[in-house]
């Protein structure tokens, strides 16, 4: 992993500087790109909400080999980790390689770990394209995302994101926030309860599922639940649309409050490692969504940096789980959190 986040600070010079600790500081304020927007609070907040949040070693047990695997919306994962819906990583990280190749590293790689990757939306129109194109040459392997767009384009996204074959869609309702597309003549705006339940009847209309990103508080994800949605994911889009906003971490265990077992509930934020994947899922998380160190590895090892990365990621959570007594994925409770 060394080597790949070399190789990925190279080819993203000047773009992101690939620092040893993923926590926003040196790239603030830099949207486009992969920085958190203004002062970079909500960014910040992501990393250190985690990073504050403790656990507790238990070694008086007989877990040796913990069971990493569990199902989350119809797939088989080998472990509680999605890929998130980035795109345009190459058209704004300095095209060092092609957004085509860059999400056929992400979503091969995420296969080929066992595991699935969402993808992005966004302009110019290959970003989608790219994405797209990789799922439907993973088979459908792939959740596509489709930003709250004005208009008809959300429709034709879904119609588009529909040839793929995939069996489940997204929409990052929480890219709302993004000024830079208004400003570009392509406006994105917040969804009436009404307007999602539509476009849900819709996807349950192919025979697909539905996933909401962008919940953070209890009364929407309710929203989330009351529309018929089958996932959300909490999340504050990378701290990349409102400046101050709590870390997905601070607000998840209450929205697992509100919701668990009546929706499936993702999130991301700060994800970097296991015992990030391991507090996630203790938390309330069914899984969880992991964005730019992701991204990082593909940039810097195309598939097989992906595939290290995640590798990587499944030997940390495996060893946070023998260090708190965890057997599998359903015995991750609160029990682990030192309170």
């Amino acid at each position: 992993m060394k080597e790949v986040k070399d190789k990925a600070r190279e080819m993203m010079k000047g773009f992101c500087r690939v620092c040893k600790v993923c926590d926003g500081r040196a790239c603030v304020g830099e949207v486009p790109g992969m920085g958190g927007l203004g002062t970079g609070a909500s960014f910040k907040n992501n990393v250190s909400a985690l990073a504050n949040i403790r656990l507790n070693m238990r070694l008086l047990h007989g877990v040796t080999d913990p069971d990493t695997t569990c199902s989350v919306l119809g797939y088989d994962l080998d472990m509680p980790v999605i890929a998130a819906p980035i795109g345009g990583v190459s058209f704004n990280m300095g095209g060092a390689i092609s957004e085509e190749a860059y999400a056929d590293a992400v979503v091969g790689g995420s296969r080929a770990a066992g595991l699935i990757a969402g993808v992005g939306d966004g302009v110019p129109p290959f970003i989608h394209e790219a994405g797209f194109s990789a799922v439907e040459k993973n088979d459908g392997h792939g959740i596509p995302f489709i930003k709250p767009w004005e208009g008809d384009e959300i429709e034709e996204k879904f119609e588009k994101a529909r040839a793929t074959g995939c069996s489940v869609y997204g929409m990052d309702v929480d890219a709302a926030g993004l000024i830079t597309l208004r400003q570009m003549g392509r406006p994105v705006a917040p969804k009436t309860l009404a307007q999602l339940k539509e476009i849900v009847a819709k996807i349950h209309g192919w025979g697909a599922k539905f996933i909401l990103k962008g919940i953070m508080t209890p009364d929407e994800a309710k929203r989330a639940v009351e529309v018929g949605a089958d996932a959300i994911v909490v999340s504050n889009h990378g701290g990349r649309v409102l400046d101050h906003a709590p870390g997905t971490a601070e607000v998840l265990s209450g929205i697992a409050k509100a919701v668990k077992g009546d929706i499936c509930i993702l999130v991301d934020g700060g994800v970097r490692d296991g015992s990030d994947v391991l507090k996630m899922v203790a938390l309330g998380a069914d899984a969880v969504m992991v964005g730019r160190p992701v991204s990082v590895a593909a940039m810097g090892g195309l598939q097989e940096g992906v595939e290290k990365y995640y590798a990587m990621l499944k030997g940390q959570l495996k060893q946070a789980m023998v260090l708190t007594g965890s057997a599998d994925i359903k015995s991750i409770t609160d029990r682990v959190l030192f309170k």
